[in-house]
């Protein structure tokens, strides 16, 4: 089945306050996609007449072949690959994380001259990953869903992905969950170039009742009722590691599984025999000792990507923890001419 973009015109029009440029990837997310798209659609003109009056849009892919959404369905580009700098931003769309071919290198190169152009780049669903392959987030925080979290750190594991927010925004760099935090993400744009009361009113016409922000919590794994003490200290470590760089206070923790401090520390207690906070740091020392065997990232670097206040907090604790300093740790796991060990040290939510 083939879907062709509603009044969408080959190349951005010169008086539109936002221009946006998609590049839907193989098995994209139809969602995500559309999500996006229909808010630029609704904030582009009055009522619901679509015409791309204040927002513009194209739709590109190299030869302006079709693309295939994961659903099945196919979309007709409206371009080809334009010049990136008619456009205030590039969306690259991902989809099915396992069922994408390998990104073809005009549209690789494209997005290289995207970034040196200086246009900010956005991922949405999994385009985040691409981004990541082609080295554009290096130095970024990149958000990543829930549901690809695992898949992130064992393709990356020298990042540290934001799995519990909706989008990040990360100066010339902005990646989305996914979801339907895709349509928070185009009001949020909509509202720096066209006003808040323009987003609000595309997002009302989409039955939406208003915008969420970027820090809004992504709805997490449900917890079952009746679950165990076992299943809530493994949510608990699981939301410590994906906030490894602004960790959680246990009250927040605690917040969001449904219990009170107090619970938490007590379930803490009878299956680890050590506090929250003890887990938590443990967790961030453990990851700050992988990236030290297998990164060029100074202490000072690490301690800013695990949320110490200085080289000197994190050397302190590091220290405590393991005997030596990361100074020393580095030296002996990493002689010279050697690059580090390739295994990554264990998670703990496993």
């Amino acid at each position: 089945m083939s879907l062709a973009p509603h009044s969408v015109s080959s190349r951005p029009a010169s008086g539109a306050k936002l221009r946006v440029g998609f590049l839907p990837l193989h098995n994209f997310t139809l969602t995500a996609f559309s999500s996006f798209l229909d808010v630029l659609r609704l904030a582009g003109d009055e009522g619901d007449r679509s015409r791309p009056i204040a927002c513009s849009w194209a739709v590109m892919a190299p030869g302006r072949r079709p693309v295939r959404a994961s659903c099945g369905i196919e979309i007709q580009p409206s371009a080809d690959l334009s010049d990136p700098k008619g456009f205030d931003y590039m969306v690259v769309v991902g989809g099915l994380l396992h069922g994408m071919p390998p990104l073809a290198p005009a549209l690789a190169t494209y997005l290289q001259q995207a970034a040196q152009a200086g246009v900010p780049l956005i991922g949405v669903c999994t385009g985040s990953f691409v981004l990541c392959r082609l080295g554009l987030m290096a130095q970024r925080k990149c958000c990543v869903s829930w549901y690809h979290y695992r898949d992130f750190l064992e393709e990356f594991p020298a990042l540290v992905p934001v799995a519990d927010r909706l989008f990040v925004i990360d100066r010339d760099r902005i990646t989305c969950s996914g979801g339907a935090g895709v349509a928070d993400l185009a009001a949020h744009l909509v509202a720096a170039h066209l006003g808040a009361a323009t987003a609000q009113k595309a997002l009302n016409i989409l039955l939406i009742d208003r915008p969420r922000t970027p820090e809004s919590a992504q709805p997490a794994p449900p917890v079952g009722e009746g679950s165990g003490a076992d299943d809530r200290v493994s949510r608990a470590l699981l939301l410590m590691e994906q906030n490894l760089a602004e960790p959680l206070s246990v009250a927040e923790i605690a917040r969001r599984l449904a219990v009170s401090p107090r619970q938490l520390e007590r379930l803490f207690a009878e299956r680890l025999a050590e506090t929250p906070q003890e887990s938590y740091l443990a967790l961030r020392l453990r990851h700050g000792r992988w990236m030290l065997a297998n990164t060029t990232f100074s202490a000072a670097q690490i301690a800013a990507e695990l949320g110490f206040a200085d080289g000197s907090h994190f050397g302190r604790a590091f220290k405590g923890r393991f005997g030596e300093t990361p100074a020393a740790f580095r030296k002996a796991a990493v002689p010279a001419g050697r690059k580090g060990a390739r295994e990554p040290l264990p998670r703990v939510y496993d």
